[in-house]
């Protein structure tokens, strides 16, 4: 009798995996399109919202305190957990994959930041000196935290035999100015749930969701979704809402930031009532079915998955061109790119004409919704599984190799 041959065996490294947080989201749907083909193993602390019948997870205890403590801790504790399992089970893993730096031994790393190029790019937030004395603790954590990582990205990404994903093509920039990676490397642009994210959608929950928030139908709202607000170009958007004081635009702002600095600049702007702040909720599609827009003038992102699900449900997006999500629009045509993160007069041009032209704004809104249609975590995990099945296919080369030279 034949034997059966196994599914390759793949470990996935990742702190905690769920479907609140954007890097974290892409994993668990990744995960989920590979379980059919490789045998999965996560090694993580935390696993939410993802089938366990069809994966194994190897549970690593979370070390309480700072962060630092504990990433170090993690870091040092996934590769023990691994080499036990290898030791004492038997668990010898045909490829690692890991998202961003949790291991030396990755043979597959998906690249969501390049820190050496945020630290490069936010001097000024890093530093110490010259912030209020009360911050210095944890403006010293992060400094600290932000160098241990630019380290080990040097140690893994400057290696040849690690492939890089990427999930846009913006990030092969850095990564040839800081690691010498200038091979064309391959880009996984992020999947949506169409089922969820879609125009119908969108539309049937439009008046419960306008009626929750208490926006009446002739306010037209702009919503941005996301953390670090100073990079998302916050600021910008309010400067934008300024110059069109006399239009009746609010802004729907949802994330887990402390406001109470932004709530500041709304009451100096006098923007009472004009800005919602809210939390994150699960049925993130609420937000957009309450939206007329998106708009993200982000400084600096990888990839923003709520601009991309805000196409996927009609709405008429704005993005920078420091947001990687610009790589899947077509400027005027299912999106509008700004050029410049900081140019609040440009955008207050773009918000005037969508909210000016109901004809305009449809437009861009479907064909936002047809770019959106073709991509998928089903997508997303034929990309991968051929990426796996390549590093695979060089390591049993490898192998060949190695032999033949000993023979």
């Amino acid at each position: 009798m034949t034997a059966i041959a196994r599914k390759p065996r793949v470990a996935v490294v990742s702190p905690f995996l769920d479907k609140r947080h954007g890097t974290e989201r892409r994993v668990v749907e990744w995960v989920s399109q590979l379980a059919e083909t490789f045998e999965i193993h996560i090694y993580s602390q935390l696993v939410e919202d993802l089938d366990l019948s069809r994966v194994t997870w190897h549970r690593i205890p979370k070390l309480p305190g700072p962060h630092l403590f504990n990433y170090l801790w993690w870091f040092a504790a996934n590769r023990t957990w691994r080499s036990w399992d290898l030791l004492f089970r038997g668990l010898e893993y045909d490829l690692v994959f890991s998202p961003g730096i949790n291991c030396l031994d990755a043979d597959a790393v998906s690249v969501h930041i390049v820190f050496a190029e945020y630290i490069r790019r936010n001097q000024a937030e890093i530093k110490v000196a010259g912030h209020s004395l009360r911050t210095w603790p944890e403006r010293f954590h992060r400094k600290l935290y932000y160098a241990l990582i630019a380290s080990l990205e040097r140690r893994v990404y400057t290696r040849r035999d690690v492939t890089l994903i990427l999930i846009a093509q913006r990030t092969a920039e850095a990564l040839a100015r800081f690691y010498g990676r200038v091979e064309k490397l391959p880009v996984v642009y992020v999947g949506l749930d169409h089922d969820v994210f879609n125009p119908a959608r969108r539309t049937a929950l439009r008046p419960f969701a306008r009626k929750n928030l208490g926006i009446r139908d002739e306010r037209f709202a702009l919503l941005l979704i996301g953390n670090d607000w100073r990079n998302k170009g916050i600021s910008v958007v309010l400067e934008a809402m300024d110059r069109l004081r006399d239009l009746p635009v609010d802004l729907i702002l949802v994330g887990r930031e402390d406001s109470a600095s932004y709530r500041a600049i709304v009451h100096e702007r006098q923007f009472d009532g004009r800005v919602y702040f809210l939390e994150p909720r699960s049925e993130v599609e609420f937000f957009y079915a309450a939206a007329d827009a998106y708009v993200g003038p982000s400084f600096e992102d990888t990839f923003a998955q709520p601009p991309a699900e805000a196409m996927a449900c009609g709405l008429p997006v704005i993005v920078s061109s420091a947001n990687g999500t610009c790589e899947i629009m077509t400027d005027g045509v299912d999106g509008l790119v700004l050029r410049d993160p900081g140019d609040a007069k440009t955008l207050a041009e773009m918000i005037c004409k969508l909210y000016e032209d109901s004809g305009y704004r449809t437009r861009l809104g479907a064909n936002a919704a047809e770019t959106a249609k073709q991509y998928t975590w089903e997508r997303n995990g034929r990309e991968l599984a051929a990426i796996f099945q390549e590093i695979l296919r060089r390591k049993a080369n490898v192998a060949v190799q190695s032999v033949a030279q000993e023979l």
